[in-house]
């Protein structure tokens, strides 16, 4: 029998789609465990959210390293040590670099709040209402050596016609916990 695969999730605030996958995972609808959480913010509750799932936790200040080469290397090595099958990022606010990127080539994935590759970067949410579109979405993509343009996995429309941006968000953060784990689940499954 093989061993379940291991899942990692990089986050920098709330955890919400951690939590979505966590629990995915504890449900059985994601063949996988999650093993271990990357945080560069110590206090974010995300972390308080892996301690109640008994998932291991790395938090760092990125300021206490050198270089970034140096903390993707420390980073690479903790994902390594447990065991780590695939990368998810949830809302990690860092552009992974080629340190990491060469030890997990084609194993980090990622979420974005637009239809890509419409609207890349930070506030992707805010610069669509900007522009006035009325279709707003999820992606999901492989992570490469450029912001937001990996190879998209999936996508999902989320229509929106009002101006009120926090129900915006929580029509694209409803998407997301649905589409990341279904995500996570089909691509472990091929």
């Amino acid at each position: 029998m093989s061993r379940k695969k291991c899942l990692a999730v990089f986050a920098s605030g709330t955890g919400s789609n951690f939590e979505a996958i966590v629990t995915a995972c504890e449900q059985g609808k994601i063949p996988a465990e999650t093993v271990a959480l990357v945080c560069d913010k110590p206090s974010a509750r995300v972390v308080e959210r892996a301690s109640r799932h008994g998932v291991k936790s790395f938090t760092f200040d990125p300021k206490s390293f050198a270089s970034k080469v140096e903390m993707e290397t420390v980073i690479a090595d903790f994902l390594d040590e447990n065991g780590v099958d695939l990368v998810c990022l949830a809302g990690y606010m860092r552009i992974i670099s080629d340190t990491l990127l060469s030890r997990y080539d084609g194993k980090i994935i990622n979420i974005h709040p637009s239809l890509l590759p419409a609207f890349p970067g930070a506030r992707a949410v805010e610069q669509a209402m900007e522009y006035g579109v009325k279709v707003f979405g999820v992606t999901i993509h492989y992570v490469d050596r450029t912001v937001d343009g990996g190879r998209i996995i999936a996508q999902r429309a989320v229509p929106y016609e009002g101006n009120d941006i926090d129900e915006l968000f929580g029509l694209i953060h409803a998407v997301e916990h649905e589409l990341y784990p279904e995500t996570i689940a089909r691509l472990l499954s091929v």
